[in-house]
């Protein structure tokens, strides 16, 4: 049996092992709502629970979400079962979090994109908004038409943080660029609805955008392949979608999520490496950044790499300022 099967199996196996009364001691990790395998910010989470294990030779548990009454469920039962530490991959943990945690205090809980103050916890925030800036200013420096799109998945500040850092990249190559913003939903439904995504893509494209930047989770595969239909380019976002559509894709903005859940697992094998409270992952450690391999090396002139290795170090210096949406959810332009 092969460790990703293996690992597909494991939440059903700890889940069934609990009524079992069957003690179990492995990491965990459970995947936010979107699915497991979209191609994104799931599946990066994934990747790097997928690299720890081909590293140890060790098995892991998962759990993909149905619904948010599952939340709570999936960290109870992980916890009662010994698992160390249980890694969650989304932003809206906070509240099962807070009461399921100081149940169980001897647990290491790690979550990625949103803060949850308590001792047991490490909370992983990006910095999505610069890297987002770099693939802003991507988009204009390819544009033909002077109009660059977002497309978001759920309408909730940590994807405005998104489409805020891609505005001002865009609007400091281009300060009077055409800006197309739009989201598919209010509702978890919203990161997997491809059709929403491309609909609104072949509106933007309609209005005149030739680069459109997908923050969508599942539904940025709608976003990618409408794109690709058109001839013109898109973005992709978290994992690296350069392959999807080669040629097409100009971009992706990386989110090494893989890399966040692949250290809490290695950080749980020797006790005394587990740090509670946030840790901030951004441009100068790699935790995002663009992405340029064989796939879109041809999309990505010497001039434009140049330039944009420039912004990046201005960020990283501070002679770029780039706005952060959560500090007044607020995008001014």
């Amino acid at each position: 049996m092969s460790k990703t099967t293996k690992s597909i199996g494991a939440a059903a196996f700890a889940f069934s092992a609990l009524m079992a009364g069957t003690a179990l001691a492995a990491p965990a990790i459970i995947y936010d709502l979107g699915g497991k395998f979209d191609k994104s910010f799931n599946e990066a989470a994934y990747n790097g629970a997928e690299a720890w294990a081909a590293e140890t030779g060790e098995d892991y548990l998962d759990f993909e979400l149905q619904n948010d009454a599952q939340r709570e469920q999936s960290l109870r039962r992980f916890a009662q079962q010994g698992a160390q530490p249980i890694v969650m991959a989304g932003f809206s943990w906070a509240s099962a979090l807070e009461a399921v945690a100081p149940e169980f205090p001897d647990t290491n809980f790690v979550v990625i994109d949103t803060v949850v103050d308590l001792p047991n916890i490490q909370s992983i925030m990006f910095d999505e908004h610069t890297g987002s800036f770099l693939v802003g200013a991507l988009a204009a420096l390819k544009s033909e038409t002077g109009t660059v799109a977002f497309v978001g998945g759920m309408d909730v500040p940590l994807i405005h943080r998104f489409y805020c850092g891609y505005a001002y990249g865009a609007r400091h190559v281009t300060p009077d660029i055409g800006l197309i913003e739009n989201y598919t939903g209010t509702t978890p439904a919203a990161w997997n609805d491809p059709v929403t995504a491309g609909e609104l893509t072949q509106a933007a494209i309609d209005s005149g955008a030739d680069v459109i930047f997908a923050a969508a989770g599942g539904s940025g595969m709608g976003v990618l392949q409408v794109a690709d239909d058109a001839g013109v380019y898109s973005i992709g976002v978290d994992s690296n979608q350069n392959y999807m559509h080669p040629g097409s894709v100009l971009t992706s903005m990386v989110k090494r999520v893989d890399r966040a859940v692949h250290n809490a697992f290695i950080e749980a094998e020797t006790d005394d490496t587990f740090q509670p409270g946030r840790i901030d992952l951004g441009l100068a450690d790699g935790g995002v950044d663009f992405a340029l391999d064989e796939y879109n090396a041809d999309l990505i002139t010497d001039d434009m790499q140049t330039k944009v290795a420039e912004y990046k170090q201005g960020i990283i210096d501070g002679q770029i300022e780039v706005h952060d949406y959560y500090t007044d959810n607020a995008c001014p332009l």
